[in-house]
C-alpha cells in the first residue's frame, strides 16, 4: 500500500506553481514557441506578471525565481545574443533594469543584488533563444541548505503578493 507524502523536511510543497506548469500561455511545458515573445502579446500584464512595458523592452517577474522579487528585463526583439541588440534597445534594457532595481529597493528593501545574463544553454540559460537580464534581490543570510541539498528554493512570499508590491512601486 502506498502512503501519501506529507509536508515535512523531505518534501516542500509549492502548490501555486502547478498553475504555471499547466497554463500553456504562461510558458508551461506545452507553452508557446517563445514565452518572452508571447507574454507581451497577451495584453494582460497582471496575468503575465509584466511589471512595466517600455518601447523596446519590458520587465517581468520570474515565475521560477532564485529569490523573492527576482525579475527580468527582456527586449521585445527575439534574439539570443547581446551583440544583436541595437544601441537604443541595449540602453533601454539597462534603464529598465535601473528602474526595476529602484522598485525592488522601495518595495522589498534588499541589501544587495545579483545581475546577470546567461547567454546560451551552456551558460545556464533556461530560455536560450531569447536574451534576458536577471535582477535578483539579495539579503544577508538569504541562502540556506535547500538549493544545495534539496535542489529547491524557498520563496517567502507568493508571487501575486510580490507582483502587487512591485507593480505599485513601478507606477509611482
Amino acid at each position: 500500500m502506498s502512503r501519501r507524502p506529507s509536508p515535512g523536511p523531505e518534501l516542500v510543497w509549492a502548490p501555486w506553481r502547478i498553475q504555471y506548469v499547466k497554463d500553456e500561455s504562461a510558458g508551461g511545458f506545452e507553452g508557446p514557441e517563445c514565452v518572452f515573445c508571447d507574454l507581451p502579446a497577451q495584453q494582460d500584464d497582471a496575468r503575465s506578471y509584466i511589471l512595466h512595458r517600455g518601447a523596446r523592452a519590458y520587465v517581468v517577474m520570474n515565475l521560477y525565481p532564485y529569490n523573492n522579487g527576482h525579475v527580468m528585463t527582456v527586449p521585445y526583439e527575439h534574439t539570443d545574443t547581446l551583440r544583436a541588440l541595437d544601441g537604443e534597445t541595449l540602453a533601454e534594457v539597462m534603464q529598465l533594469t535601473q528602474r526595476a532595481q529602484a522598485a525592488l529597493e522601495e518595495a522589498l528593501r534588499p541589501q544587495g543584488f545579483n545581475l546577470g545574463i546567461n547567454q546560451g544553454a551552456a551558460a545556464g540559460a533556461g530560455i536560450a533563444d531569447h536574451l534576458h537580464l536577471h535582477l535578483v534581490p539579495r539579503w544577508v543570510g538569504d541562502t540556506n541548505f535547500m538549493p544545495a541539498l534539496g535542489d529547491t528554493r524557498v520563496i517567502p512570499q507568493h508571487v501575486d503578493e510580490t507582483y502587487a508590491l512591485l507593480r505599485g512601486a513601478f507606477v509611482r
